[in-house]
């Protein structure tokens, strides 16, 4: 659940996209492997997808099988690659669904619909960016780093766990030239207060233009402090369950104050991501 500190303070994204057309395509399983004991990486042929794909975007994967799901799964695209005509997805496993697109041998091919909803946008200025994830959470953002390699924009990202066996996305951060900072719960150093300090010393001197946060509500009340503090862009992608992924089921409603009389944003169109200090206004 996402705290009222937070819901309170949570803004429909004002940057103004070029959202890219959606395509359902028949990917094809090229690897599908596992990341840790908690985590699965699939990656999937899917050109379309790919050249599409804007950084903080989703897709929503058909789950295959003799036993039928019925609705499909949003699933972050964690990395695209253009050249290579393919898409990278990592998740858990954390239920009948998920158990069952863990069984998707490679050759096999899914039905994958996107890119879908609203991503991070990284502005124009002087300064690096910050990315501040958990878990699963970490997937939605590394995409930013990818566009930020491409301007030449000097990065750094938290990237936080319970264990450090658990911490994903640290040969992605190598291969993208990002500064990785790995924290988990097992030694403390996840702790807000830990991180918070730590980051103040790291960035006091030089901002960040912005910071990208997904997979935690207390990184993302930390990122909206830090925002603050420095006059960062704060922007933050949030999960949701959803039915279809294209606004149609108006199932994924997010979670913040809206006016009564009017239908609030949902995550799957207006979001994922959205602005958390109103610096976007």
């Amino acid at each position: 659940m996402i705290p009222d500190a937070l819901a309170d303070q949570l803004r429909a994204q004002a940057v103004p996209f070029s959202l890219p057309e959606p395509v359902s395509v028949s990917a094809r399983v090229l690897r599908h492997e596992t990341v840790s004991q908690t985590y699965r990486r699939l990656v999937l042929e899917a050109p379309a997808i790919a050249e599409r794909a804007q950084s903080g975007q989703f897709v929503m994967v058909t789950v295959p099988g003799a036993e039928r799901v019925l609705l499909p799964r949003p699933m972050a695209i964690h990395r695209r690659r253009v050249d290579d005509g393919t898409i990278e997805l990592i998740y858990g496993q954390v239920g009948r669904g998920t158990r069952i697109l863990s069984q998707a041998e490679a050759g096999s091919s899914l039905l994958a619909t996107g890119p879908l909803g609203r991503g991070y946008s990284i502005p124009d200025g002087p300064g690096p960016i910050l990315l501040m994830g958990r878990g699963i959470g970490i997937c939605a953002f590394m995409t930013v780093a990818e566009d930020a390699r491409t301007r030449a924009i000097p990065a750094v990202a938290v990237l936080s766990a319970r264990t450090a066996q658990r911490v994903i996305g640290e040969s992605d951060a190598a291969e993208l030239g990002v500064q990785a900072i790995a924290v988990h719960d097992a030694n403390g150093s996840s702790e807000i207060a830990a991180v918070e300090q730590l980051l103040e010393g790291r960035f006091d001197t030089l901002p960040p233009r912005a910071i990208f946060v997904c997979g935690s509500s207390r990184l993302a009340l930390l990122a909206r402090r830090l925002g603050d503090r420095w006059g960062s862009m704060v922007q933050v992608s949030l999960e949701a369950h959803m039915a279809c992924g294209l606004g149609y089921c108006h199932g994924c409603a997010a979670p913040m104050r809206s006016d009564p009389a009017s239908e609030g944003p949902l995550v799957c169109v207006d979001g994922p991501v959205f602005d958390l200090r109103g610096a976007l206004k």
